[in-house]
């Protein structure tokens, strides 16, 4: 056997053991009764100290000398096992495991403060979190910005000045096309409550419309909807809200794009670098594209509009063109996961700025409410009624997940130029969203784009599906000519 044969059995034992890893934090998510967190924390840290001691393995760094590659998979494998190792052997082990058993420890309690709108018993654990993501941001950075070399586990290759320059040219017009929408007519939300069972029912079917493969998935409900896992065995979350089944088909919608991501990798990158999606910023332009361009689109919820009278009855909208325009109804919400597709990046912008002040010390935890707050009603002209609908929204933080929220907006910039290139791709493409039929857009996205998982870079992975240099100007265009025509501007 060669040093490169080696090093991807040693590899494979890794990436299953962090499957393993994995699969128990979706556990602690859905089904893990709340009295084990204690526990769960110390298995979790457990797991990290094995996973760690193995990702800095001197082997791994005598194997990398060595190993030469052959193709563009064994030069890709190479280069993300390189990448993987320098960035690992940074981080002393005793702090990764710290950052695990916070971690797991953090999530329950952000759970119950949300749950009864506390943010106060949360904010000490906040604030340790951040204290151990700091320290990781500067074993990495070696003496460069801390936001960035948080940014780099998410986001390989970008910057949190790349990121800024990119919201600055969205801003403008994305508060323009708001202000125009908002002084048009306004859109009723629906009015009546949705059988939460009913739902989870109408739930499956998309999820199978989309091409989930419930072979080798599963949809359960959780706090937060999240995709776990990659290769054949992607599993799901979404949640229910009596009045708003938006909330959950859409959520549904979402995580299906994360998932079929995963699903559709090649199955040779099975436990290797490669098997799984190469950053989140493409992983978000598989969910939006999913979401947004195809799912709320005036042809896929006429397709909506039919089923859901199937199973509901006259839920008292008239028609399809009418239910077209309540599914995208755009008003200044709390919720980032139910904001159309107008205030989406500013909920995003607001986050990003926050945490970088956070990361930065900038901005104190102490202070991160009031701060949340003034820049909600600032941004959206409303005033946050309760934490649950402000600072304690979202699980990301709880996570640690420093540096994730701006790749929802990469992920939507990306979506927009996949969506530039699927419509020139598949001429047929409204006839057949119209009958609830995706499979050649989501085909020509797994073809183009799923399939290769890590294999490339993630401008490199976009602009091979597109054609062309990736930017916002695709997305921006198609918001501008969508709502525009919407609303009647």
């Amino acid at each position: 056997m060669t040093a490169y044969d080696d090093l991807m059995a040693y590899e494979r034992v890794t990436q299953a053991l962090s499957s393993v890893a994995g699969r128990t934090g979706w556990d602690q998510e859905t089904v893990m009764p709340d009295g084990a967190a204690s526990l769960r924390s110390e298995e979790m840290a457990a797991l990290e100290e094995v996973l760690h001691a193995r990702r800095t393995n001197p082997t791994t760094g005598d194997l990398l000398a060595r190993a030469e590659s052959t193709d563009e998979v064994s030069a890709a494998n190479l280069r993300l096992i390189k990448r993987s190792y320098e960035r690992t052997i940074k981080i002393p082990a005793d702090l990764a495991t710290a950052i695990a058993r916070h971690t797991s420890k953090g999530q329950g309690i952000w759970a119950r403060a949300r749950a009864e709108n506390d943010f106060a018993s949360f904010a000490p654990v906040l604030e340790e979190m951040i204290r151990l993501k700091r320290e990781e941001a500067a074993c990495l950075a070696a003496g460069g910005d801390l936001y960035d070399a948080l940014l780099d586990d998410y986001e390989p290759g970008t910057s949190g000045a790349d990121l800024q320059a990119m919201f600055d040219r969205m801003r403008p017009r994305l508060v323009a096309l708001r202000e125009r929408v908002l002084s048009g007519p306004s859109v009723e939300p629906l009015d009546q409550a949705f059988d939460e069972t009913v739902q989870m029912a109408v739930t499956k079917e998309l999820a199978q419309c989309f091409g989930y493969d419930l072979n080798i998935g599963r949809i359960d409900k959780a706090v937060h909807p999240f995709s776990s896992g990659s290769g054949t065995d992607v599993r799901i979350t979404t949640r229910t809200s009596p009045r708003d089944p938006f909330n959950c088909f859409y959520s549904t919608i979402h995580e299906v794009g994360h998932a079929c991501y995963e699903q559709n990798i090649d199955r040779d990158y099975e436990l290797t670098p490669l098997g799984s999606g190469v950053s989140m910023g493409v992983h978000e332009s598989q969910s939006r594209i999913y979401e947004n361009q195809l799912g709320r689109s005036r042809e896929f919820t006429s397709y909506l509009y039919g089923l859901m009278r199937d199973k509901f009855g006259d839920f008292g909208v008239t028609n399809e063109d009418a239910f077209y325009s309540v599914v995208n109804r755009v008003s200044s919400g709390y919720i980032r996961t139910e904001a159309d597709e107008i205030h989406y990046n500013l909920h995003v912008m607001l986050r990003f700025d926050l945490e970088r002040q956070l990361i930065s010390g900038d901005l104190e935890v102490r202070d991160l409410e009031d701060a949340w707050n003034a820049r909600f009603e600032a941004d959206f002209g409303v005033a946050v009624d309760k934490p649950s609908n402000g600072v304690l929204q979202d699980v990301h933080w709880s996570f640690g997940l420093f540096g994730y929220f701006p790749t929802y907006s990469l992920g939507n910039v990306y979506a927009g130029c996949l969506y530039q290139a699927l419509r020139e791709a598949v001429p047929q493409l409204d006839a057949q969203l119209a009958q609830g039929d995706t499979k050649k857009a989501t085909g020509w996205l797994k073809n183009n784009l799923q399939t290769f998982g890590g294999l490339r870079e993630p401008r490199d992975t976009i602009r091979h599906a597109c054609g062309f240099e990736p930017s916002e100007m695709p997305l921006l265009d198609y918001l501008d000519t969508k709502f525009d025509a919407l609303y009647g501007l």
